[in-house]
């Protein structure tokens, strides 16, 4: 197997925001970062994944850019984001920008010229059609709104948006769109960036003909949200193979795709050798697993993408991110054994096959936070969501992730001297990585532990997959095997300590 250093990376995400302020007024910014960056070499951590810092409405936390070669003034200045780059590289790391592409603010410049007329040179950066029969052109449902059309009266046309209707999806049939990515891509690479998490990057080719869904409505409204629908659709390799021929060849990087309802065999597509179009993508078939969670069922899937990917191509893994809740609360127990959870989740995490990603806190054990009410929530998706979802946000919203980063039992959790742009979790005095620092049976350490493992042992990376008793509820047992080594990773998914050989 060719070995290469992102399949060897262990990759933190640095939801930006949340981090550690750095000024006082609440939300956390590239200063606080720098400020932190000896904690993460100390970690270990070898690649840096960067939220998105671009100039922004944040009407989606910074989803909706609106200049994709500047920084949003409330997290610093590009100054400073060359100095992060410059620290991150001394300290032996690298550092992965958002690339957010399939949408962008409806404040960009490309957009307020697409509206502004039909005959505007950037109409066709974006899909504008007709309505149908007084309403909107076809059946969708966004994820943020009911419909994903939104009606312009200036033009007296709708405009789509899979998600907020001040986040627009770009036209990638126009070649015009598909070169000014590639420019922004040159942009970042050039300063020494070292690749992109690539947001919703299998949405981007829409359906021919955009047809209606033939799913029944899931909104009383009579749309119909069908994502399989709107992702993996015929051409999208076209894309990815120009942006390969036109911009990641000429560059050392790494890439990984966040791609929904894709499959094993879309993901060969994407990431198979030889042509390997992207490094890596994430599925979220385990996220989908949730709501009827079982350990069977997730090893199932493990099984799935090993047995398809393997010698093939390579895989992610990961449990948490800034749009999942805290793993340990939904995979473990956030109580009497959080802990002992959090340390299991760690080691499945660093020794199943694939480069695994940490989320900020998730080295902590950081739980879900206790809300107790809609107006202490900043995430869109909950906002539209709490008439009808209510009861399950406070398991599955968002903003569990968001909340900022636990450094000291001080006021805020030590992350700003301000007021905080979202609430700290009230556990801060018990989770916190100052007190974890010097704990040596602390989550923190326990991380730093399995990643100078997974460094100094490539069976840990490279090495063959075997599971045993995959029917079993209350056990996970493989091995990881690699030129004559051989791990036996056994872990346990239960609150028992001791039981009866079987």
């Amino acid at each position: 197997m060719e070995r290469s250093w992102w399949k060897e990376a262990v990759i933190y995400q640095v939801y930006l925001r949340s981090f550690q302020d750095s000024n006082g007024d609440g939300v956390g910014d590239i200063g606080g970062i720098i400020q932190r960056l000896d904690y993460l070499q100390k970690l270990g951590v070898t690649v840096l994944w960067l939220n998105p810092c671009y100039p922004s409405p944040d009407v989606d936390n910074g989803y909706d850019i609106s200049d994709y070669c500047g920084i949003s003034p409330k997290f610093g200045t590009l100054d400073q984001f060359d100095e992060l780059l410059r620290q991150v590289h001394a300290r032996g790391m690298k550092l992965i920008m958002d690339l957010v592409v399939n949408h962008t603010s409806d404040q960009h410049p490309w957009f307020q010229q697409s509206r502004s007329s039909k005959e505007n040179p950037y109409r066709d950066y974006y899909i504008w059609r007709k309505g149908k029969n007084g309403a909107p052109p076809n059946n969708w449902g966004s994820h943020f709104t009911h419909s994903v059309w939104e009606y312009d009266p200036a033009t007296d046309e709708y405009y789509l948006h899979l998600f907020a209707k001040e986040q627009p999806d770009l036209n990638w049939e126009n070649p015009e769109v598909r070169q000014q990515v590639w420019k922004i891509m040159r942009f970042w690479l050039d300063k020494g960036v070292d690749g992109f998490r690539m947001d919703v990057i299998n949405l981007i080719k829409k359906p021919e003909g955009l047809p209606d869904s033939p799913l029944p409505a899931t909104c009383a409204e009579g749309y119909t949200f069908d994502c399989d629908l709107y992702a993996n659709n015929p051409g999208l390799t076209d894309f990815y193979r120009e942006m390969k021929r036109e911009v990641l060849d000429h560059y050392p990087v790494m890439t990984v795709g966040e791609t929904a309802k894709v499959t094993p065999e879309f993901a060969l597509d994407y990431v198979g050798e030889p042509e390997r179009l992207l490094s890596m993508v994430f599925h979220f078939q385990i996220v989908e697993l949730r709501d009827n969670f079982t350990w069977g069922g997730f090893k199932a899937i493990q099984r799935k993408w090993v047995d398809a990917l393997w010698n093939k191509s390579w895989s992610s893994q990961f449990l948490q991110n800034h749009d999942q809740p805290r793993c340990v609360s939904v995979y473990g127990d956030d109580g009497e054994y959080r802990v002992q959870s959090a340390k299991m989740l760690g080691t499945l995490l660093h020794t199943l096959p694939g480069t695994p990603y940490v989320y900020q806190g998730e080295e902590l054990g950081m739980t879900n936070t206790a809300f107790t009410s809609i107006d202490q929530y900043n995430d869109i998706n909950a906002k539209f969501d709490y008439q009808e979802l209510l009861a399950v946000l406070n398991r599955y919203s968002r903003d569990h992730a968001r909340t900022p980063m636990q450094w000291t039992d001080g006021p805020n959790a030590g992350f700003t001297e301000g007021q905080p742009w979202l609430m700290v979790n009230q556990n801060y005095p018990a989770i916190n990585a100052e007190q974890q620092e010097n704990d040596p049976d602390s989550v923190l350490n326990y991380y730093r532990a399995l990643i100078r493992l997974r460094k100094e042992h490539p069976v840990m990376v490279y090495g063959e997959f075997q599971e045993y008793e995959p029917e079993r509820e209350d056990v996970y047992l493989y091995t990881r095997s690699l030129d004559g080594e051989r791990w036996l990773i056994a872990l346990n998914l239960t609150g028992r300590w001791r039981q009866s050989a079987r």
